[in-house]
C-alpha cells in the first residue's frame, strides 16, 4: 500500500502541473504554434505519467501516454498544432484533472468518466493514425551479469543518458517495486541497455528477503530533460544512490538554457541545477567531495564537476559567464515574504483603533490649549496616517490575476454558444483591496457570461451588420476619485430600450407613461427576475443573476450601472471603494449630529446663499454656470436642532455626476475607520457605515452614490455629467 504522504505529494504535484498545462494550452489555442509552450505542455504530461506509473495508477498512465504521444509528434513537427487539436488537449486536461481528484479522494471514477476517457483516447489515437490502444513500452532489453565495469567517460562520450542506480535496503518495506522505476523510465524514452547489479547480495544464510540488494546501470535514449528523469526517483531518492550523466548532445541545450535564466544572483551550482544539468542531490554530493579533499585553498566547484565528469567544460564556462553577467548587471530588488492574510486583517484593525485613540488625544490637546502637546499630537497624527497608508498598501493586490481567470471562461462559453469571441484585458496592474478582489470574482463571471450570451451576436448576424465575425469582450480597470472602476464591455447588438420598457411595464416594475431616462431603462435589467431572453438556455433566460450581481456589489459599498448603444454594444461599469477598512473623510455637522463624507468625493465647499435657486419642486445650484441639484441633509435624515443662519454646500462628485449636499457646519478632514451598520439600517441606502470619534461619539458615513441615486430618482432628473 502506498503511504498517504507520498500519495499526497503526487496529488499536489499533479495539480500544479495541470494548472501550468491549462495556461499553456489556452495560449496555444489562441496563438501561433510556439515550440517552447508545446515543450512545457509535453513536460507536464510525461511528468504526471511518470509519477502515476511509480504508484501503479495505471489508468492515469494509459490516458496520459495517449496525450503525450500526440504531443511528441507535435513537438517533432509531424503533426501541426491547430485550434481543434488544442481543444482536444484541453478536454484531455479536464479529464485528467477529474482522474487526479478521484485519486485524491480515494474514490473510483464512475463508469461515465471511464467511458469519456476511452473516447478521448480514441480521438487522440486518431491523430496518430493508430487503432490499437496506446500503451507505454514496458519491456526494455535486460542483460544480467554479476558486475558492471564501465568507465564514466564511455557513458559521457555517447549520445545516451547513463543512469547509475543503487537501491536502499528499505525499498521493499515502503512498498516500492524497483522494476517499476524502469517501467516509468521507459515511458520517457528508450532503454538501450540495462545491467542488473547483484554484487551487494550476501550469502544465502545472511539474506533478508525484505531487504533490497539490487542496483541498475542503464543506457537510456530520450529527449527528456534531466529534471524529468530525476523526478521518476522522487520517492526513493533519500534511500538510494542515484547518478544521472547526460549525453554530449545536451551541452548546447544547457548553454542556451543558462543564457535564458532570469537575472538573479546565484552560485555556480545553483545555476547548473536551474538549467537542469545537475540535480540538487548531485550538487550536495559534489560539495561533500569538495569538502572531503581538504585542499587549501579549496578547489573551485567547477573544476571538481569537470574532473568527476558530471558536467562538461563548455557548460561550466557558460554558467561562469552567466554568473559574471548577473554581477555586472545586478539591480536591487525588493525582498518578498509571505504573510498570512489574517495577520494583515489584525494589523488593519489595530491601526483603526490607533486612529480612534489618536483622535481622542488630539481633542484633549485642543481642549488643554497646550502648544507643546498640540504639536506632539500633530506629529503623532501624521505618523499614524503614514502607518495607515503602509498597512493598507500591504492589502492591495493587482486585479490582473482575477481578469486572467476569464480566459478559460470566455473560451468555454464561446464553444458552448458557437461564437468566436476575443477577450481583451487592460488595466491589469490596477490595485485594490484583497478582500474586494476575493468577492468580485463571481459577479464578474456572471457579467462576462451574460455579455457573451445576450450581447455578442452570432457570426452570421455580425457579418450582415457589417461587423467582424469575431466578437470582442473587454475587461478594463482604472482608478477614479478614490474608487476603482471595472468595466465589462462588448461590441454586440446593445440593448433594445423599447423591449426592456415593455417587459418592465408588463411585470409592474414601472407605470405606463413613466418618463424614464435611457440609463434608468437600461438599469431595469438589474431588477429581480427581470429577463428579456426569448428562450431559456444553460447560461441565461431565467431572470436570475443580474439582481444578485447588484446585491453583491452593493454589499461591497459599490454601484453598478449600464450604458448601451443599440447595434454597437454595451458597457457595464462597476465602481468599488479601494478599501473597505479606513478612508480619509470630511466631517460635517447637521443639527446635533456629525456625518462623514469620503474626502475623495469632495470637490469643493461653498456658501449656499450665493448660489441657490428654488424653482417649483426642484432645488438647484448655479455654480459658475453649471447647474447642480442639491439636497439638505437636515431634511433627508430628518434631523432636529436649531437652524443656522449660514448654510454650506459640500459639492460631491461620483463617477460622471456631481451634486451638492447642504450642511450646517464644516468640521474638516478626519481619518475614518469604517464600521458596518447593523441590520436595523439595512434598508437605508444613504448610509455606508459609521465611525467612532475621538470623544467616543458616533458619526454616520454618508453613502454618496446611494444618496445621489435617491436624489436622481426622487426628482426624476438626469444628473449633469462631468468630464473624467
Amino acid at each position: 500500500m502506498i503511504p498517504d504522504e507520498y500519495l499526497q505529494t503526487f496529488v499536489v504535484e499533479c495539480r500544479e502541473l495541470l494548472e501550468q498545462m491549462e495556461e499553456a494550452l489556452l495560449i496555444v489555442e489562441q496563438a501561433a504554434e510556439d515550440p517552447e509552450i508545446i515543450n512545457a505542455i509535453f513536460r507536464a504530461a510525461y511528468t504526471i505519467k511518470g509519477s502515476a506509473g511509480m504508484f501503479g495508477i495505471d489508468h492515469i498512465v494509459v490516458f496520459t501516454h495517449a496525450a503525450e504521444s500526440v504531443l511528441d509528434k507535435v513537438r517533432s513537427g509531424d503533426i501541426a498544432m491547430s485550434s481543434v487539436l488544442a481543444a482536444l488537449f484541453i478536454e484531455a486536461h479536464d479529464h485528467l484533472s477529474v482522474l487526479v481528484e478521484h485519486v485524491a479522494e480515494g474514490s473510483q471514477a464512475p463508469e461515465e468518466t471511464d467511458s469519456h476517457g476511452k473516447s478521448l483516447i480514441e480521438q487522440l489515437e486518431a491523430c496518430l493514425g493508430e487503432t490499437a490502444t496506446a500503451q507505454p513500452d514496458n519491456s526494455p532489453p535486460i542483460v544480467h551479469q554479476p558486475k558492471l565495469e564501465r568507465e564514466q567517460s564511455e557513458a559521457v562520450g555517447t549520445d545516451l543518458w547513463h543512469i547509475s542506480l543503487r537501491f536502499g535496503p528499505e525499498v521493499f518495506r515502503i512498498g516500492m517495486d524497483p522494476f517499476s522505476f524502469v517501467r516509468c523510465l521507459s515511458s520517457l524514452g528508450s532503454i538501450v541497455e540495462l545491467v542488473t547489479i547483484i554484487d551487494a547480495i550476501p550469502a544465502a544464510e545472511e539474506m533478508d528477503p525484505e531487504t533490497c540488494y539490487l542496483g541498475f546501470e542503464i543506457s537510456f535514449s530520450s529527449e527528456a530533460d534531466k529534471l524529468a528523469i530525476n523526478n521518476i526517483f522522487n520517492f526513493v531518492r533519500s534511500d538510494c544512490l542515484i547518478r544521472i550523466l547526460p549525453p554530449h548532445s545536451k551541452a548546447s541545450e544547457y548553454q542556451r538554457l543558462i543564457q535564458e535564466l532570469p537575472e538573479q544572483e546565484m552560485r555556480l551550482g545553483e545555476i547548473l541545477v536551474k538549467c537542469g544539468t545537475l540535480t540538487p542531490e548531485e550538487l550536495d554530493n559534489i560539495l561533500r567531495i569538495q569538502s572531503a579533499r581538504g585542499d587549501d585553498p579549496q578547489r573551485p566547484i567547477g573544476e571538481v564537476l569537470v574532473e568527476q565528469q558530471m558536467v562538461s567544460p563548455p557548460v561550466v564556462e557558460a554558467a561562469l559567464a552567466k554568473q559574471q553577467q548577473v554581477k555586472d548587471n545586478k539591480k536591487s530588488e525588493a525582498n518578498l515574504i509571505r504573510v498570512d492574510a489574517e495577520k494583515l486583517d489584525e494589523l488593519i484593525n489595530l491601526v483603526g483603533e490607533l486612529i480612534i485613540a489618536g483622535a481622542g488625544t488630539n481633542m484633549i490637546a485642543r481642549r488643554a490649549g497646550m502648544a507643546d502637546l498640540m504639536e506632539s499630537t500633530a506629529t503623532l497624527s501624521r505618523l499614524v496616517e503614514e502607518v495607515r497608508d503602509s498597512a493598507l498598501a500591504l492589502r492591495m493586490v493587482q486585479i490582473g490575476a482575477t481578469f486572467n481567470r476569464f480566459q478559460r471562461v470566455v473560451r468555454d462559453v464561446s464553444k458552448e454558444l458557437g461564437k468566436d469571441v476575443d477577450l481583451v484585458i487592460s488595466g491589469a496592474e490596477t490595485e485594490l483591496d484583497k478582500t474586494v478582489v476575493e468577492k468580485i470574482g463571481d459577479p464578474l463571471t456572471h457579467l462576462v457570461r451574460n455579455s457573451m450570451d445576450h450581447g455578442i451576436e452570432p457570426a452570421e448576424l455580425r457579418i450582415a451588420r457589417g461587423k467582424p465575425a469575431k466578437g470582442t469582450l473587454k475587461l478594463n480597470a482604472y482608478h477614479d476619485a478614490g474608487s476603482i472602476v471595472i468595466e465589462v464591455s462588448d461590441d454586440g447588438g446593445g440593448l433594445n430600450k423599447e423591449k426592456i420598457l415593455a417587459k418592465a411595464i408588463e411585470r409592474g416594475l414601472v407605470s405606463e407613461g413613466a418618463n424614464l431616462t435611457d440609463k434608468e431603462i437600461y438599469n431595469l435589467i438589474f431588477e429581480a427576475g427581470f429577463s428579456t431572453a426569448d428562450a431559456v438556455s444553460n447560461l441565461s433566460g431565467r431572470g436570475v443573476g443580474m439582481d444578485v450581481v447588484k446585491r453583491n456589489i452593493q454589499a461591497l459599498r459599490g454601484t453598478v450601472d449600464l450604458d448601451s448603444v443599440e447595434g454597437q454594444g454595451s458597457t457595464i461599469r462597476i465602481r468599488l471603494p479601494l478599501t473597505l477598512a479606513i478612508i480619509d473623510g470630511f466631517m460635517v455637522g447637521v443639527g446635533n449630529a456629525a456625518y462623514v463624507i469620503p474626502l475623495d468625493m469632495v470637490v469643493e465647499c461653498i456658501e449656499l446663499r450665493a448660489w441657490a435657486s428654488d424653482e417649483g419642486d426642484g432645488q438647484y445650484l448655479n455654480l459658475r454656470g453649471e447647474v447642480l441639484p442639491y439636497r439638505r441633509l437636515r431634511d433627508h435624515f430628518d434631523k432636529e436642532g436649531d437652524l443656522v443662519q449660514r448654510e454650506n454646500v459640500v459639492v460631491v462628485r461620483y463617477g460622471e455626476h456631481k451634486a451638492g449636499l447642504v450642511v450646517d457646519k464644516l468640521l474638516g478632514e478626519f481619518q475614518t475607520v469604517i464600521k458596518p451598520l447593523g441590520k436595523l439600517f439595512k434598508g437605508e441606502k444613504s448610509l455606508g457605515g459609521f465611525t467612532i470619534l475621538g470623544n467616543g461619539e458616533v458619526a454616520l458615513i454618508v453613502d454618496v452614490p446611494g444618496l445621489m441615486g435617491q436624489i436622481e430618482r426622487e426628482k426624476n432628473i438626469k444628473m449633469p455629467a462631468v468630464a473624467r
